[in-house]
């Protein structure tokens, strides 16, 4: 580590903590003085969006109804399209996602995947060397200088032929607390962004590829309008041809789904599609509902694609962007492989096939795995539905979705096995994140914040609206503060002193409860988790 903890830039830019030794060349002055100008540009924007998100959700808690905008009428009736497919985003049967971690950054573009997905998001921890370090990461798989010697003594690097890299930033709601400029912290969004296609677009262009982006948790389309602003300065800025940069924005919240034809128009000239992020979609839905006890959800596991809400916003997703020349990609499968138990691992292998058939058969153009062992699964299912590159020549115009299907509840029984497993993914991925990992296996699924976040505001919901379980008991704050304690006792007889320290459970159950018998809801796990992170500091 360098010795300063904090060092300033000429440009008014502060690092309030050390720069790993590896990360000294990501944190180039004139590498901090763009991120100065990004912050300067577009910060206040930023703001006012997210008044406006907390203004709509105020009204939604007064029992205002989603629709399609009035006001954007003349997009959605409009003869448009968005930009040509970038020549290495036109196959994207299968996509594979993780963080950025180095030996994952060389297993998943190794993978066989059309796409990696390299994420800063959701399935990475946000601390600051994780950051700076994923950075670097980036930087030398873009140069493909990057290697990795496991402690084993095991060599990685990359093959010869390698996925083509797509970077996720975090979303707008976060902040990145390590940078201060003009005394406010960054947004996470424009650090992330800012660093990778500082360093690399260039470098990528040379390359005979791009700098391509997926964008989360949006909720309007102005939210789009400004990542589009944000890309037009950064192509002029560093002499990049406009429209260089392509972006697959997830459509991962309730209000999104709403203004799929709108996020598309206002990113037309930079769009690669959208893509369903399904379980942040589901906590969106949770979240969006969270006043109305009319909208308490069934388990967990119980809310699948086939559920109407589900399967309209995921045809509706397809018919949006075939119609506008983009693509529609699928979700996220969670199964991993399972080695020790063939006939659990079949049955997991077996589910996945079965929701990557459905997704190619309704014209999703690819989709999305966790886990290199899928990647065949994946692209053997739609090679059997079509032998081109993508579906966009199936328009779907079968298609009617109405404001009705995207809200109709699911329905279902809630039960105490349900309560259960949602604390001990809920406290076992938050011990893993405070300590640094964000990607985390349970129970034969990978977990990221996504589906943390669908466990602890299931909970939130059922408490705040006295849910009855299906044994006839009522889910209220003494059940499930007495649920935790057994589930962390039964989590501590599994662990030494030492190990539980270390692996921050104490911190976890902590935070876990407290979100989940707030009186009022907590917008993101992250963010209480990552003032946590800042204590510890991370």
């Amino acid at each position: 580590m360098v010795k300063p903890s904090i060092s300033v830039s000429t440009s008014g830019l502060q690092l309030r903590a050390a720069v790993p030794a590896l990360g000294a060349g990501i944190t180039a002055p004139a590498a901090l003085d763009f991120l100065t100008e990004l912050h300067r540009r577009f910060e206040p924007r930023r703001h006012q969006l997210l008044e406006q998100r907390r203004e709509r959700a105020s009204a939604l808690d007064r029992g205002l109804q989603l629709d399609f905008r009035p006001d954007t009428a003349h997009v959605r009736a409009g003869a448009w399209s968005v930009a040509p497919l970038a020549p290495d985003l036109t196959r994207r049967h299968v996509e594979i996602t993780g963080p950025v971690e180095r030996k994952m950054v060389i297993n998943a573009l190794n993978s066989g995947a059309d796409v990696f997905m390299a994420d800063f998001e959701d399935s990475s921890s946000p601390t600051w060397n994780n950051c700076l370090l994923g950075q670097v990461h980036l930087f030398d798989a873009v140069r493909r200088q990057i290697s990795f010697q496991s402690p084993e003594g095991k060599n990685y690097q990359l093959n010869e032929r390698t996925a083509t890299l797509v970077v996720r930033p975090r979303g707008w709601h976060l902040e990145e607390r390590h940078v201060l400029v003009d005394g406010a912290p960054i947004s996470a969004s424009l650090f992330d962004f800012g660093l990778y296609f500082f360093h690399n677009a260039q470098e990528l262009l040379r390359r005979g590829t791009g700098p391509y982006f997926y964008l989360p948790k949006m909720e309007a389309c102005e939210e789009a309008r400004l990542w589009n602003d944000v890309f037009l300065f950064a192509q002029d800025a560093l002499g990049v041809q406009r429209g260089t940069i392509r972006a697959t924005v997830l459509i991962e919240t309730l209000p999104a789904a709403f203004e799929m034809e709108e996020i598309l128009f206002e990113l037309r000239e930079h769009s690669s599609g959208l893509n369903c992020g399904r379980w942040d979609y589901i906590f969106s839905f949770i979240k969006k509902h969270r006043a109305h006890a009319s909208a308490v959800m069934p388990d967990r596991f119980r809310v699948g694609m086939t559920e109407h809400f589900l399967r309209s916003y995921s045809l509706l997703l397809i018919q949006t962007c075939h119609r506008r020349g983009a693509h529609a990609m699928g979700g996220m499968a969670a199964q991993i492989p399972i080695k020790n138990d063939p006939e659990q691992n079949a049955a997991a292998l077996a589910k996945v096939r079965q929701d990557k058939a459905r997704e190619a058969s309704d014209g999703h153009d690819g989709t999305w795995v966790a886990h290199p062992g899928l990647v065949a699964i994946a692209r053997e299912e739609f090679a059997k539905v079509s032998q081109t590159a993508h579906q966009i020549d199936c328009k779907r115009e079968d298609v009617r979705v109405s404001a009705q299907d995207l809200l109709r509840v699911p329905q279902g029984p809630r039960t105490l096995e349900g309560l259960r497993h949602n604390v001990r993914v809920g406290v076992q991925y938050l011990a893993a994140w405070l300590a640094g990992t964000g990607c985390v296996p349970l129970y034969d699924l990978m977990e990221d914040a996504a589906t943390a976040e669908i466990s602890r505001a299931q909970l939130w919901q059922w408490v705040r609206h006295g849910a009855l379980l299906e044994d006839g008991r009522t889910c209220d704050a003494k059940l499930v503060s007495g649920v935790i304690a057994e589930e962390l006792a039964r989590l501590g007889s599994a662990h030494t002193p030492e190990s539980w320290n270390r692996g921050r459970f104490d911190a976890a159950r902590e935070l876990f409860e407290r979100m989940v018998l707030a009186e009022s809801f907590p917008e993101f796990l992250t963010l209480p988790a990552y003032e946590t992170l800042l204590a510890q500091g991370d």
